[in-house]
């Protein structure tokens, strides 16, 4: 016989929860919808000095000064061109936005949070920050769910609030 906790933790594990799918290279992603606050075209961007690598620059999005970031570059992939599938999802960090720079947003996809195993070590280790959250296996393909506020610590969002 089944204990109540034991059933409770059952059924959190087959909640469902809804990615945005988005490509890197011809690898798929995916973060939570609810971080997502909307996907936007790639504007102009303006570039600020004296910053990481992987910071395009900002944008005003709204009259809201937003940083960008490249997720390429964050991931050490090789840059690629900008085509006019290439997205900005601007995502809530915290309470604060932040802009990613993606080659194509694919789809919302729903799934039960057992459907998430937990990421391989050699695969962890090779995403900074072990902002890996898990690995996705469908049956035609596998989607790497990203912990986007450890892909951006702390320390660095406040640097870009600095720079707003």
């Amino acid at each position: 016989m089944e204990t109540a906790l034991q059933t409770k933790v059952e059924e959190s594990r087959n909640e469902l929860i809804q990615l945005v799918s988005f490509k890197l290279e011809q690898e798929e992603y995916g973060v939570n919808v609810l971080k997502v606050r909307e996907i936007i075209r790639m504007p102009s961007i303006t570039r600020v000095p004296n910053t990481p690598h992987y910071i395009e620059g900002v944008i005003n999005l709204r009259g809201k000064v937003i940083p960008i970031i490249s997720m390429r570059k964050r991931f050490n992939l090789p840059e690629g061109e900008t085509s006019n599938q290439t997205r900005i999802m601007v995502i809530d960090m915290e309470g604060e936005l932040m802009g990613f720079v993606v080659d194509a947003v694919s789809e919302v996809i729903r799934i039960s949070e057992s459907e998430i195993q937990p990421p391989p070590a050699v695969v962890n280790s090779a995403i900074e920050q072990e902002c890996l959250a898990g690995v996705i296996n469908q049956t035609d393909r596998l989607l790497f769910f990203l912990n986007l506020e450890k892909l951006v610590s702390r320390e660095e969002r406040q640097l870009f609030s600095g720079i707003m």
